[in-house]
């Protein structure tokens, strides 16, 4: 009797441990595929480089637009999309390969039709797409056109006959010595963008990646081994699970030796020297952090993402008229903050912190992280008078430059006897 008493009680532990078993199991699939549907429903929002595409050789097709990649793209097929790097849907990027060389492909799709200070400053709208210029505009009249953007969008500038000029030769695709109205089009759709504006003006400059060519206002610019400042790339799946404050602290295990990391934070010192004060004005880095910035396989600097680098003037003429209740509606990307008039609820035009200052604080971290201990006093004390850089500030152009030029020759002096110099 109690033989048969234990062996019906372990019967039923058993079962009772198989059905645990089981709705865990269950559980667990259940919760896996619904992680999966949502991550592949993300994916197909993200991710729509075959619409691009379309839209793009249908236009391209019609005789609408003309550009240097468009061939590629629509007949020969010789330019495709690889990996999805999108992080929104109106901005599609993708890494590619355009015959034998590696590029990075950017292409825009729909978009609000109102600026919000959550949305890129480069409103378009699918149906007035590629409607300027209109057939019969004359050379001489395109170019008055761009010249009236420019100074809207830079202002004023001195020189800006010679950018008119320099953008008509980018449009040239086939360098056949004229701009036909495809090539025309395509330009005037890509000067809306900040990035390709800022590519055209900085296209000597070290640290901003090379155009490669365009089609619409679809264009392939330089690809850039390492797309992160800091960081290891992970499996989305692994991702899911990973705390925020575990993975910064992860990331900051993953980044190159010190040395190498002083030659990289060079160039984006470099690189701010080149946007404050440049040939066409100066232009605001309106979102540093780390996912923007990348680096090739000699350390120097690249940045991988600038459509949030904005023209000065055009942001103030936005940011002026923008109503307000306190500073946090006075807000473009994540770093171009002004403060809000409590007597106008307006927000006001000036921008409190300069680029280098934003540059500092994002280096930060990453450069005092294994600093060598005879500079690292030095060099924290100089990163935090930086970061305290504001706009308003007296004599703000002389200190931005003094602590700028201080910083590179003590990060110079120390690595220019290494190999990584």
């Amino acid at each position: 009797m109690n033989d048969c008493y234990l062996l019906f009680c372990s019967q039923a532990r058993f079962s009772y441990v198989r059905m645990k078993y089981l709705f865990f199991s269950w559980l667990a699939v259940f919760v896996g595929s619904w992680i999966i549907y949502v991550q592949y429903s993300t994916y197909t929002e993200l991710c729509r480089g075959k619409d691009c595409k379309k839209i793009i050789c249908d236009k391209y097709k019609t005789g609408v637009i003309d550009g240097p990649a468009c061939n590629s793209l629509c007949v020969t097929e010789t330019l495709y999309f690889g990996k999805c790097l999108s992080t929104k849907p109106n901005n599609q990027m993708y890494l590619g390969i355009w015959g034998n060389l590696p590029g990075v492909v950017k292409c825009q799709m729909e978009q609000a039709l109102h600026l919000d200070f959550g949305t890129e400053l480069e409103p378009r709208k699918e149906i007035v797409l590629f409607d300027k210029p209109t057939r019969g505009t004359t050379v001489q009249k395109f170019k008055e056109m761009v010249y009236s953007l420019f100074k809207a969008k830079l202002g004023d500038q001195g020189n800006l006959s010679e950018l008119v000029n320099l953008i008509l030769t980018v449009a040239d695709g086939d360098k056949d010595g004229q701009v036909s109205l495809g090539e025309a089009k395509s330009a005037w759709a890509l000067l809306q963008l900040n990035e390709f504006l800022l590519m055209v003006i900085l296209q000597d400059k070290e640290h901003t990646p090379k155009l490669m060519g365009f089609c619409g206002d679809l264009y392939v610019m330089e690809s850039v081994e390492y797309t992160s400042l800091y960081g290891i790339s992970l499996p989305w799946v692994i991702e899911l699970f990973i705390p925020s404050g575990f993975r910064r602290s992860m990331d900051q295990l993953f980044t190159p030796s010190w040395p190498r990391k002083a030659k990289i934070a060079i160039g984006l010192l470099e690189f701010v020297e080149d946007v404050f004060h440049g040939p066409y004005g100066n232009f605001l880095m309106c979102d540093i952090s780390a996912k923007n910035l990348g680096y090739n396989d000699k350390y120097d600097l690249k940045m991988v993402d600038m459509r949030k680098i904005v023209p000065e003037t055009n942001l103030k003429e936005i940011i002026k008229d923008r109503h307000c209740e306190s500073d946090l509606d006075c807000v473009y990307g994540t770093d171009c903050r002004t403060s809000c008039d409590q007597s106008t609820m307006k927000c006001t035009s000036e921008v409190i912190q300069p680029n280098l200052a934003k540059a500092c604080q994002l280096l930060k971290d990453y450069l005092l992280r294994g600093a060598p201990s005879e500079i690292r006093e030095e060099l924290e004390k100089q990163l935090y008078s930086c970061i305290a850089l504001k706009v308003t500030a007296n004599q703000m152009e002389m200190e931005h430059s003094l602590i700028l030029n201080n910083l590179k020759t003590l990060l110079w002096k120390k690595i220019s006897y290494t190999n990584d110099s």
